[in-house]
């Protein structure tokens, strides 16, 4: 996949832009370290039982508005939920199934994708039991006569009456809206826009009585401590007795529900939406890196005048032919000896069939061993590793084609939208805001003919050959010659 393309400067990404957001957002997932994974699925845990409140404050004593009317309404309250989550930053277990993008993208591995839903899950259910120990302290279940709490009671009821395959297809069918609202936010940048794309999504699978896995941590437990720690008052209040709740117990929570439901919400989100669409967008780019073409700043090289070099030397005269790659399903281990004997930083990763797909480096290596606190996981690929995103470069580019390349950014030097329009002013000329750029571009470039890797050019390389431009090679000045023209 070319790394080319303009950076899109709108704040707003159409579906295949979309994908590449949903797949930063996978990678992310896997960098985070585990002290702060766990913390925020904490908060995410927290923000989805205060959801549940708003939901049952709502749905309350609404004997009159109608069933669709006010599970509708306590929809709309239980998107607060994700909206903490989104903008707040929660991990959700929910939504963190989409990691399994990044697996598919080679980019991690499917132990470490296990890892990441275990520390979330983990979190999640540690952050509802912190909301519940503070809601039934608070004895909010005894709101409007104990209503509050007999609602609770007859939600949480209702989740242990489904059957496994029951419970398992609206597990699916939750987790199926629930990532596509997380995916709808990949459209913008804007916060507001994100807030407003959830809203109905969740409103639907609330509504609708769709399982949550996350969601019946809080809901259920809050029932079964209602059964448990509710006096006697409160049972008088509502007509009820607690043997008619006696179903709800940490067993019936766990076999009825929690596993059916958790295994569903998995499906629906990393298959029916994740997986969906990483095989609509991205499935058929992992198979080669397509050839991109470097576009010049310059219509010719005679507007440069370059009289002491050919400039139009194309990159089949000076590309290396005989370069090192790595294989994807070579060790980390092994690859990275392989690059230091040869005193590499980093190598183009090629399948069997010579078709590149992707980059290794020191980087990548140094970037995992933070992620995992410098205890690497076992049994780590090259492909595990590799960055996909490669720009890649053609015989017949020529070599002023590369030298402004790199040393040119042309939305840097230029900023401006789609539509022509400036996105900013600058006194500076154009060769002054050339020199005070930063621009990043990679130091290695696949050559790549009829999807076949035919060589390497560096950066080295293209100035190696623009040396002949600053004249014949000096000799060394002699430390003697140099203090004599000091004196």
């Amino acid at each position: 996949m070319s790394s080319n393309l303009s950076p899109n400067t709108t704040g707003q990404f159409n579906p295949s832009e979309m994908m590449e957001q949903a797949a930063y957002y996978a990678l992310a997932k896997s960098k985070k370290p585990t002290s702060m994974v766990i913390g925020l699925a904490i908060m995410a845990g927290v923000f989805i039982g205060i959801a549940f409140i708003f939901y049952t404050t709502v749905t309350t004593g609404n004997t009159e508005t109608g069933w669709g009317i006010s599970r509708f309404a306590g929809g709309l309250a239980f998107s607060l939920g994700l909206i903490l989550v989104v903008i707040g930053g929660g991990e959700l277990f929910t939504s963190s199934v989409l990691s399994a993008i990044a697996v598919a993208n080679r980019q991690i591995s499917f132990g470490k994708m296990l890892g990441i839903w275990g520390k979330v899950y983990i979190g999640n259910f540690i952050g509802a039991g912190l909301l519940l120990a503070l809601v039934v302290s608070a004895g909010m279940y005894q709101n409007d006569g104990g209503q509050w709490g007999l609602n609770a009671l007859n939600i949480a009821q209702h989740k242990l009456h489904h059957q496994p395959l029951e419970a398992f297809a609206l597990g699916i069918l939750c987790n199926l809206l629930v990532c596509l609202a997380v995916w709808l936010t990949f459209c913008s940048t804007n916060m507001l826009t994100k807030a407003v794309m959830v809203i109905l999504p969740v409103a639907m699978f609330v509504s609708s009585g769709f399982e949550h896995c996350v969601a019946n941590m809080f809901m259920v437990p809050l029932g079964i401590a209602i059964q448990q720690l509710a006096p006697p008052e409160f049972w008088l209040a509502v007509s009820a007795t607690p043997e008619q709740y006696a179903d709800l117990n940490i067993v019936n929570f766990i076999t009825a529900n929690l596993i059916p439901v958790t295994l569903g919400n998995i499906v629906g989100g990393a298959g029916l939406v994740g997986l969906a669409y990483w095989s609509i967008f991205t499935r058929p780019q992992l198979k080669a890196v397509e050839t991109s073409q470097i576009t010049p700043l310059f219509t010719d090289s005679d507007s440069k005048e370059m009289i002491k070099m050919n400039a139009n030397k194309t990159v089949n005269q000076f590309m290396d032919v005989n370069t090192y790659v790595l294989q994807p399903e070579m060790p980390v281990e092994v690859a990275l000896d392989n690059l230091l004997d040869r005193h590499l930083s980093g190598a183009i990763v090629v399948n069997s069939h010579s078709e590149v797909v992707g980059f290794f480096s020191e980087h990548d290596v140094l970037v995992e061993l933070w992620c995992e606190d410098y205890l690497p996981e076992k049994g780590r690929t090259v492909a595990d590793l590799m960055k996909t995103d490669i720009t890649s470069i053609s015989p017949k580019d020529t070599l002023l084609q590369l030298a402004e390349f790199y040393a040119i950014d042309k939305p840097k030097l230029y900023p401006t939208t789609d539509m022509g329009i400036a996105t900013s002013y600058s006194t500076l000329s154009i060769n002054d805001r050339a020199r005070d750029m930063r621009v990043s571009k990679p130091r290695i470039l696949p050559v790549i003919e009829n999807n076949q890797l035919v060589g390497v050019v560096t950066r080295e390389d293209v100035v190696s050959q623009l040396r002949s431009i600053y004249g014949e090679r000096m000799e060394a000045v002699k430390a003697e010659e140099v203090d004599a023209i000091v004196a």
